[in-house]
C-alpha cells in the first residue's frame, strides 16, 4: 500500500475568452497536487490510500467522486467541517497557469494529530508535500508522522512550491527538515529556483544526499528529467507533446515513479531493491504518464491502458 498525506483543492479555471460580458465564467474541476498523484497511482493500478481532510457539500462531492472513481481508497479519509480549499487558475497560450488560492482556514490543513494517525494506515511507501507540508498546523504534524513511519515505509516527498501563498524564506527554513526524513525528493527546476537559488542541478542534489535523500528528481519540463541515485546521475528526455495545459504534470510524474518503484519492488525502508535500470525505466515511465496528463485540461492522468494504447 502507498499512503498519500494532503490536500484536495477545487481548481476554478478562467476561460481566455469569457462568453458572458460583465461576468466571469468559471469552470471547477477536482484537483490539488497530494490528491492527483493519488488519483493517478490509483488509475496506473498501485494499492494507493489518500489521506485527506475533505469537506461536505458539492465541492466535497467532487473531490471525494475524483478520488474515489480512480480507484484511489477513501476508508480513513476525514469529513471535515471546514470549507473547501480553491485555487484560481489561469492558463496562458503555452498552457501554463498561474494561481490564486483560498486557503485560510479550509479543511486541508486543520489536521489534528488524533485524526492524522487514525488516517494512516502502515505502508510501504507514505508520499506528501504541498501545502499540507508547508502550512500550520497540519505541516509540523505531517512532518512529525513522516519521521515515525520511516523506519519501516520509504517516504517519498514533493514540495510543489507556491510562492504566492507560502513564502520563499518559509520554505527555505522547512527544507532540511524534509530532506533529513526524505528517500525520495521529487521537485520541479521551479521548485530549485526558490529553494536553492544560483545552486546548479549537481549541487543541490550532492547536498541533499548529505541530508539522507537518496533519490532526487528534478523535471524540467520540455528539457526532461534529471535525476541523482546516490550521486550516480541520470537524465531522460520529456515526449514531445502539445500540451493543452500542464497542471498536475508534476503530481503525474511523481505518481509514474512511485508506481513503478512499486511494480519493481523497491519501495518498502530506504529503496535498497532500486537499480539503475529499475530507475531509469521509472523515470522514462513518469515522462509518459506526465505527458499524456498535459493532453487534457486540468489533472486528468491517464490510465495504465491509455499508455499501452
Amino acid at each position: 500500500m502507498i499512503t498519500v498525506i494532503g490536500e484536495t483543492v477545487a481548481d476554478t479555471f478562467v476561460p481566455a475568452h469569457q462568453p458572458t460580458p460583465g461576468a466571469l465564467d468559471l469552470r471547477v474541476r477536482p484537483g490539488g497536487g497530494p490528491a492527483n498523484t493519488a488519483v493517478a497511482l490509483g488509475r496506473l493500478g498501485a494499492p494507493v490510500t489518500f489521506a485527506g481532510r475533505i469537506p461536505a457539500g458539492p465541492l466535497g462531492d467532487l473531490l471525494r467522486a475524483y478520488l474515489s472513481d480512480s480507484d484511489v481508497d477513501l476508508s480513513r479519509a476525514v469529513t471535515a467541517a471546514e470549507q473547501a480549499t480553491l485555487a484560481l487558475a489561469a492558463v496562458d497560450e503555452a498552457g501554463h497557469a498561474q494561481y490564486a488560492f483560498y486557503a485560510n482556514g479550509t479543511a486541508d490543513f486543520q489536521w489534528t494529530a488524533a485524526e492524522l494517525a487514525s488516517a494512516t494506515p502502515e505502508s510501504a511507501c507514505v508520499h506528501a508535500g504541498s501545502l499540507a507540508l508547508a502550512l500550520e498546523p497540519s505541516g509540523p504534524l505531517i512532518e512529525k508522522l513522516l519521521h515515525e513511519r520511516r523506519a519501516a515505509a520509504t517516504i517519498s516527498i514533493d514540495p510543489n512550491i507556491r510562492p504566492g501563498i507560502v513564502p520563499p524564506d518559509r520554505y527555505r527554513r522547512l527544507l532540511p527538515g524534509w530532506t533529513s526524513v526524505a528517500d525520495v525528493f521529487r521537485l520541479s527546476s521551479d521548485d530549485l529556483t526558490v529553494l536553492r537559488p544560483g545552486a546548479t542541478l549537481p549541487q543541490a542534489c550532492d547536498d541533499w544526499h548529505a541530508d539522507g535523500v537518496r533519490l532526487v528528481v528534478i523535471t524540467c519540463g520540455a528539457d526532461g528529467a534529471y535525476a541523482s541515485l546516490d550521486g550516480q546521475r541520470f537524465q531522460v528526455p520529456a515526449r514531445p507533446v502539445t500540451p493543452v495545459d500542464t497542471v498536475g504534470a508534476g503530481d503525474a510524474f511523481t505518481a509514474g515513479l512511485l508506481y513503478r518503484l512499486h511494480t519493481g519492488g523497491a519501495l518498502g525502508e530506504r529503496l535498497t531493491g532500486l537499480t539503475p535500470d529499475l530507475l531509469t525505466r521509472a523515470l522514462t515511465f513518469a515522462s509518459d504518464v506526465a505527458a499524456e496528463t498535459c493532453r487534457k485540461q486540468g489533472a486528468d492522468p491517464p490510465r495504465l491502458a491509455d499508455l499501452a494504447a
